[in-house]
């Protein structure tokens, strides 16, 4: 039986005064395991984001055409949407440490051979790889999360350090790429993995536990519906992006997922052992975290796309500056990663995701100010700092809500979900702004540069809008004291 979120954030745990001698060795290595999982998350988040300073670049070397260079990221997002689900069940029926180990090995060799890539089609395949091994590891660092801290209060406090390290990793993401790029060419982008993947491997085989595997068939059906049902999503997004919405494979790619994942659903709720189980939206404060888990990247990626976009090319930022711009971002959601437990065991998921929200709303809507003369201070400072705030508000809490009382034998399903609505989320988002920007930028006129700013403030001004809905949504929230 699910115990509420309130019991699990308010439940005091006594302990033994006499600690058992193996208490420290025991904490040591949870220490350890704790490090070796965050390390990995950290990782393949920031794999989504530190190519993009990298791309102009890697276009030279490998003679890209302009259209094939946005699949070094489009074959990674597809594949990595497309099997998270799969992942997380496979880790729950086949043994986490086992998925979570070999998923991190196959993203740490893909990223090796990505850096070593000699044409446009080698690194696309090694993406490709990147992609398949992040998702049968992602999901399965939160499970593992979740069961290895069975402890309320400590739970808690991981999986709001998970939540940080993956919504700070797209910042930080920018501001490692911008420095390797600089520095050391873009292939130390891909080999920077080499290294700390190898480390993640070992310490994972010297210090992870084996779970207990469930006695169960793997959902064959659920997971092809899905699996295919979110890949053709996220193409369809990544169409629409390129070839606007009226584009026919658009529309195609758009029904066909809407059509799998209608067929997934009703495979779900008729399956006796379900690839996801659909009693995990039944919990009211679960159901409405996953609603903002989708909602939240939707309106947070136009900022790290538009304005990477408008410091390079208005402000005239090298590569390097354009990524430590980002750092209050990056820094404040950090801060976060302290203050959340505190916070959510004070007041409660709703008042601080909706203080979350009502920054975000606040920082976009600043940035619909910006104009070809705007300078770094004071706006783009201050809105920078509102959407740290509100992005670690909005989003770290939400991974504490999802996984805090999950059934152990659900918990890679509840990770897979959790991860696939943020994904999802973050790929429509990003069709949707680079759609309404391209219609606004074409018809503002003017200069080159007014024109780009024109449609980069009506793409803010669209964000600002989900943003306003991840509010409405926040409001759902089932406060503490009740139950």
């Amino acid at each position: 039986m699910e115990h509420s979120l309130s019991t699990s954030l308010t439940d005091d745990v006594t302990a033994d005064v006499r600690v058992p001698a193996s208490a420290r060795a025991q904490r040591l290595r949870s220490g350890i395991v704790l490090a070796t999982l965050l390390t990995c998350q950290m990782m393949i988040v920031l794999d989504i984001t530190v190519m993009n300073v990298a791309l102009p670049r890697i276009q030279t070397d490998l003679h890209f055409s302009s259209t094939g260079l946005s699949w070094v990221m489009n074959s990674y997002s597809l594949v990595f949407g497309g099997l998270l689900l799969l992942g997380g069940r496979a880790g729950d029926l086949f043994g986490r440490r086992n998925l979570f180990i070999a998923g991190a090995a196959l993203f740490t060799v893909a990223s090796l051979a990505g850096g070593l890539a000699q044409s446009a089609g080698w690194l696309l395949a090694a993406r490709v790889v990147q992609g398949i091994g992040g998702a049968m590891a992602a999901p399965n660092t939160l499970a593992l999360l979740t069961t290895t801290f069975p402890e309320p209060k400590a739970r808690m406090r991981v999986l709001a350090l998970f939540s940080g390290m993956s919504s700070a990793g797209f910042a930080i993401g920018l501001i490692v790429g911008g420095l390797l790029t600089e520095w050391l060419g873009w292939r130390s982008v891909m080999f920077i993995n080499v290294p700390f993947g190898l480390v993640v491997v070992v310490l994972a085989i010297l210090n992870l536990s084996a779970a207990q595997r469930e006695p169960a068939h793997l959902d064959l059906p659920g997971a092809l519906t899905a699996t295919s049902g979110v890949a053709a999503l996220v193409y369809g997004f990544i169409s629409a992006a390129s070839d606007g919405w009226g584009s026919a494979t658009t529309d195609i790619a758009l029904a066909a997922g809407v059509g799998l994942l209608v067929a997934f659903l009703v495979i779900e709720s008729r399956a006796s052992q379900p690839l996801l189980p659909l009693r995990l939206f039944t919990d009211r404060n679960r159901a409405t975290a996953y609603a903002n888990m989708f909602l939240v990247p939707m309106a947070g990626m136009s900022m790290f796309f538009f304005l990477t976009q408008f410091l390079q090319n208005v402000l005239g930022l090298s590569a390097l500056a354009t990524g430590f711009a980002f750092l209050p971002t990056a820094l404040l959601m950090f801060t976060m990663i302290r203050l959340i437990p505190r916070l959510l065991t004070r007041f409660g998921p709703r008042p601080v995701t909706v203080t979350g929200a009502a920054s975000m709303v606040a920082g976009l809507v600043l940035l619909t100010r910006l104009t070809p003369d705007s300078g770094y201070f004071p706006l783009l400072f201050i809105a920078m700092v509102l959407m740290g705030c509100g992005i670690g508000l909005s989003v770290s809490p939400l991974s504490v809500i999802i996984m805090s009382n999950v059934e152990p034998h659900e918990a890679g399903a509840a990770g897979g979900a959790l991860q696939t609505l943020q994904q999802t989320g973050a790929a429509l988002g990003l069709a949707v702004m680079v759609t309404i920007f391209g219609t606004a930028a074409r018809g503002a006129g003017g200069s080159a540069q007014h024109a780009l700013v024109s449609g980069m403030t009506t793409a803010f001004a669209a964000g600002a809008g989900i943003a306003a809905l991840t509010l409405a949504v926040a409001l759902s929230f089932r406060a503490l004291s009740s139950d």
